[in-house]
């Protein structure tokens, strides 16, 4: 073990100690809650499999219970003046500042997320609730819309108490997409995280608490999908869901929903690729190629988990990226020198696992990794892989395997890698590297995503569009984009004189 990582165990103990003493709660109204079904779920840490708590397991007397304490605090913060929400979300920020060494240090220890990336997540996190908490006095804006006798003007209005479903991929900054302009926009949250993740959930429904939130202005409902997920997609209260997570869990959402009409917004899965052509800096496209997705432990939905390089350059720059790969550290997530860490859990340790097989199976090469690490036995470590010779049929350059595993497939032209980068259901980003401005706009219009970036990994600019095409989402974050999903767009229409009223019955 290095200092640092000694260092940071040390810190974390505390913290530990108090988030994870006795059961886990739910928070509805205002307000640390049980649960009243006593039913408890365990939650485990990615580092070794041990028992990290048990987790009140909600069902659908707590959703009830949460969305009634939702819906009679909107009354009250749909009338807060865009100020006073701003006030209110800046607090948030504020303290999620003070606690960030908090907040960072759980999440490694929930998530198996490494502390490279995490020491900075409350940063961001904060970063987006300062955002809509500037944009809260706005959100209500509209269009002037004049026409020769009337003038119609169009105002937005908050749609009601929602739900956020978060996942377990860096679940606290995510938490944050949504549930910062949810309020700003004057809604109330319902929030279930994921099973897999519930630590730093609590966290923020404390400090909303604590920052002066109304209570039940942000409620908090652990538990499965099965049993508070369905409640949640379900309730009639609800007016809106917003889900992160897989493709299919998305088809069953809409589904759920579909009987209440609910409004939903899904950012899902991808299999994102990163096309590197012959006239690149390939130095630079090297290190966004390794690091878009090996960071994160591969886990994130905007990794570049296609790589598709052109045939000229391919053995080369193939040859480079193995080395690299190889040279990835993989370790303890709170050990600064570790650059991916264990697998969130067991069944997603196996599922990325068993796509080893099913990649020499289908003629694959396994270039570097290609098994557990040896870091540890304990824990779900899986070696930085790098699969070559693939070709654009085979599953693991179809499915969305979710780890930190990279496919490789050589192309000989333009219009050769758009079409292996379009050919799969998904659509969420594409990453290319080229020195010919031309081509970087023909193909980044050519490809089949939400997201595209040039020359560039992946940076995200709070007010531009973030979601995706095809089985990667409905709905876009970011900046308005967020307040159309949020909010209801209503047109007032006033006449500016006597017009003509057509007379029946005159």
């Amino acid at each position: 073990m290095t200092d640092m990582l000694n260092e940071h165990l040390a810190k974390l103990t505390p913290y530990r100690e108090r988030i994870c003493a006795g059961i886990l709660p739910h928070h509805i109204g205002g307000a640390p809650d049980p649960g009243a079904s006593g039913k408890t779920f365990e939650n485990l840490t990615p580092v070794d499999n041990s028992k990290l708590c048990d987790v009140a397991r909600g069902t659908a007397a707590e959703i009830g219970k949460a969305a009634e304490a939702a819906e009679a605090a909107f009354t009250g913060w749909r009338k807060a003046s865009g100020k006073a929400r701003k006030q209110i979300l800046h607090r948030i920020a504020d303290l999620i500042v003070a606690r960030r060494e908090e907040i960072a240090l759980l999440e490694c220890l929930d998530t198996g997320q490494t502390i490279r990336f995490m020491k900075a997540a409350a940063e961001r996190s904060a970063a987006n609730f300062r955002y809509f908490a500037d944009r809260a006095p706005e959100a209500a804006d509209g269009l002037a819309l004049p026409a020769d006798e009337h003038l119609n003007y169009t105002t937005r209005q908050p749609i009601g108490p929602v739900g956020v479903i978060t996942p377990w991929n860096t679940p606290f900054m995510l938490s944050t997409w949504k549930i910062a302009p949810a309020l700003a926009a004057g809604c109330t949250v319902v929030h279930k995280p994921a099973e897999w993740s519930p630590l730093t959930a609590t966290i923020l429904a404390e400090i909303s608490q604590e920052a002066g939130l109304p209570a039940g202005a942000h409620n908090l409902v652990h538990g499965l999908g099965e049993d508070a997920g369905v409640a949640l997609t379900e309730h009639e209260s609800i007016k809106a869901i917003a889900f992160v997570g897989e493709s299919a869990t998305g088809s069953k959402i809409m589904a759920q929903g579909a009987s209440t009409l609910k409004r939903v917004h899904f950012e899902l899965g991808g299999k994102n690729p990163v096309i590197v052509f012959e006239d690149a800096d390939l130095n630079r496209a090297l290190d966004a190629a390794v690091f878009m997705i090996y960071s994160l432990n591969g886990e994130r939905c905007t990794s570049s988990s296609r790589l598709l390089v052109q045939r000229s350059i391919h053995d080369a720059f193939v040859e480079r990226l193995a080395a690299r790969v190889r040279n990835i550290r993989v370790g303890h997530p709170l050990d600064p020198e570790t650059e991916v860490g264990p697998l969130i859990h067991p069944v997603h340790f196996d599922k990325v696992l068993g796509y080893m097989d099913v990649a020499k199976a289908d003629g694959a090469t396994v270039a570097a990794g290609g098994a557990r690490s040896a870091f540890s036995d304990a824990g779900n470590f899986v070696s930085a892989t790098l699969f070559t010779g693939a070709r654009t049929d085979m599953r693991i350059a179809q499915e969305e395997i979710f780890g930190p595993v990279l496919t490789v497939i050589p192309f000989e032209d333009e219009e050769e890698a758009v079409r292996i980068g379009n050919d799969v259901r998904y659509g969420l980003a594409g990453y290319l590297w080229t020195g010919d401005v031309g081509r970087a706009h023909r193909v980044a219009n050519a490809l089949d995503a939400g997201m595209i970036w040039v020359n560039s990994q992946n940076i995200r600019h709070l007010p531009s569009p973030f979601g995706g095409t095809k089985a990667s989402g409905i709905g876009r974050d970011g900046g308005d984009y967020s307040f159309d999903f949020y909010m209801e767009t209503k047109n007032i229409c006033v006449a500016l004189g006597d017009h003509r009223i057509p007379r029946l019955g005159a």
